[in-house]
């Protein structure tokens, strides 16, 4: 192979050009070239033109060579433009697939340098481009994400819908997505029902709308695209019941006992006459009994006559506080968790084997730890070590303290298929329903519900929420209620196979983007860069 047909082979965009020299200096590998036509177009006009006005050089950055940096130096020349008509007199002729007006970077290394910044954002692509011998600083490549142009490729039949926070708590924008291809669509910087009416209206051919329960976004599918169906998404409906099957659990709290006759008994024969203890009678902390002095104080001048406004004056509270305060007797309601519902630590599952082992005479916790590890524990050595310490000085080591299940215990029962409960959790939910008949009631609805939701039969939602409304448990009546103010979205909901779920991947990696961005995820960078998907 000749060596003009080895250049034309690596640099395909130099082969309209006359090459007088290439060499090294330092790190940087200098091409010099100039132009071959006679003529050149106009920009403007589009007319030929063969008279030169001057010549000049020009400095192309390339994509490296070897580890290297190209740099291509271009001898240019600028004609006169002989029509008349034409208000540019003068121009620079531009070498296609090689030059742009003003550019110092030739097509190629922008097009590498925006996917970089695409993918790793400012400071990273900054410091990866100085490994790849094309160094940029970051606001370069910041701006090569905000020149970069994205294009909707039609309108997607199926849209998700979504919120995401700019600024947790203060500023939030809305995500749309292409539910079928999986693709981001377009970046809103509000959530508003005006901004997603808007689009709807700029995009008409949306059939399908899958949203979470949103009034603001119902509202502005409804006006942006009357005539599509809305989709209310499911695990927003199962999560708004798992609240409402909380709060009735919190409620009934102090009836829940010790599920396990087996190990009651075991407790019952310890030395010393060591028995459960019963759960206390409410939740107690800071929180909880300022909790039940404001709704004391919010009732007492409730019964004075005082309106809420007149109430939240004087106790300097929000108004819809002292709302939620008015709606509810007990103020145990309120306090919707016990303060029982810590997250387990690693080593609990492997409590009994550790127990067992330790008893049998195994004193050393690196021998503990390896034998745990060998059975699936990921914890460290420190927490084997911490869990044993206190045992040295009780043989055997004492019993762990037998509890009754707590809040979030129960409600994880109730809302978890029965056929994937283990049998002691089995158990203690029937122990737990036993206690309370209002509990047995819900737990038979939200397995209906779980079936209505799982076959997709739709249909019988007005049924659930009518059983549901005449069940008395007030929880249960307002997730009914809320379910009937959106009921076509609900049953669309339970009915089609269309979700969110797609929409809430796209949220979690959208917050990596953002973080990935720190200060400068301005709304327009977060665009390009979540369209770039």
């Amino acid at each position: 192979m000749s060596l003009s047909s080895l250049f034309s082979l690596f640099f395909p965009h130099l082969t309209g050009l006359r090459i007088a020299d290439a060499h090294r200096s330092g790190r940087t590998v200098r091409i010099i070239a100039s132009t071959t036509t006679r003529t050149a177009t106009c920009p403007t006009c589009a007319t030929p033109s063969a008279r030169v006005h001057s010549r000049y050089q020009r400095r192309l950055a390339d994509t490296p060579i070897s580890a290297q940096e190209t740099l291509i130096h271009l001898h240019v020349r600028r004609f006169f433009c002989d029509q008349d008509a034409c208000r540019q007199k003068i121009f620079a002729e531009q070498i296609p697939g090689l030059t742009r007006h003003h550019a110092r970077r030739t097509p190629h290394l922008s097009e590498l340098l925006t996917h970089l910044a695409m993918a790793l954002g400012g400071r990273a692509g900054a410091r990866l481009t100085g490994h790849l011998a094309a160094a940029v600083s970051r606001t370069s490549l910041l701006r090569l994400i905000r020149d970069s142009t994205h294009t909707l490729q039609g309108v997607p039949r199926v849209l998700g819908v979504d919120d995401f926070a700019l600024r947790k708590g203060h500023i939030y924008g809305t995500l749309l997505v292409d539910v079928e291809t999986r693709r981001p669509v377009d970046l809103l910087e509000e959530r508003t029902a005006q901004a997603l009416q808007a689009w709807l209206a700029d995009h008409p051919g949306v059939e399908v709308i899958c949203r979470d329960r949103a009034s603001a976004y119902a509202d502005g599918a409804r006006r942006g695209a009357p005539d599509a169906v809305q989709v209310a998404d499911r695990w927003h409906m199962w999560n708004n019941l798992g609240h409402a099957v909380e709060k009735v659990a919190a409620r009934y709290r102090t009836r829940f006992t010790c599920p396990n006759p087996t190990r009651q008994e075991q407790q019952e024969d310890r030395p010393g006459g060591e028995t459960v203890q019963p759960p206390p009678p409410g939740r107690g902390g800071r929180i909880a009994k300022r909790t039940r002095s404001r709704h004391g104080r919010v009732h007492q001048l409730r019964r004075q006559g005082q309106a809420v406004m007149e109430i939240a004056r004087e106790l300097d509270l929000a108004r819809n506080t002292v709302r939620r305060f008015v709606r509810v007797r007990d103020p145990e309601e309120l306090l919707g968790r016990d303060g029982t519902g810590k997250r387990p630590k690693a080593i609990a599952p492997f409590e009994h084997y550790l127990r067992q082992r330790f008893t049998e005479g195994c004193r050393n916790a690196s021998v503990l730890w390896v034998e745990l590890k060998e059975q699936g524990y990921g914890g460290s050595y420190a927490s084997v070590r911490d869990a044993v310490r206190p045992w040295r000085s009780q043989h055997p080591p004492p019993c762990p303290p037998l509890r009754a299940p707590t809040v979030r215990q129960v409600t994880a029962w109730i809302m978890t298929n029965p056929d994937h409960l283990e049998e002691d959790q089995r158990t203690g939910l029937k122990q737990a329903l036993a206690d309370c008949s209002e509990l047995e009631l819900l737990s038979g609805l939200v397995q209906d519900f779980a079936t209505i939701m799982t076959r997709r039969e739709g249909h019988r939602l007005d049924t659930w929420m009518e059983r549901a409304s005449r069940s008395a448990i007030a929880e249960l009546g307002s997730f009914a209620a809320g379910l009937g103010r959106d009921r076509d979205a609900a049953i669309a909901g339970l009915s089609l196979p269309y979700s969110s779920g797609v929409v809430e991947g796209h949220v979690n990696r959208l917050k990596m983007l953002k973080r990935q961005m720190y200060g400068r995820a301005k709304p327009d960078l977060l665009r390009k860069r979540v369209l770039a998907a």
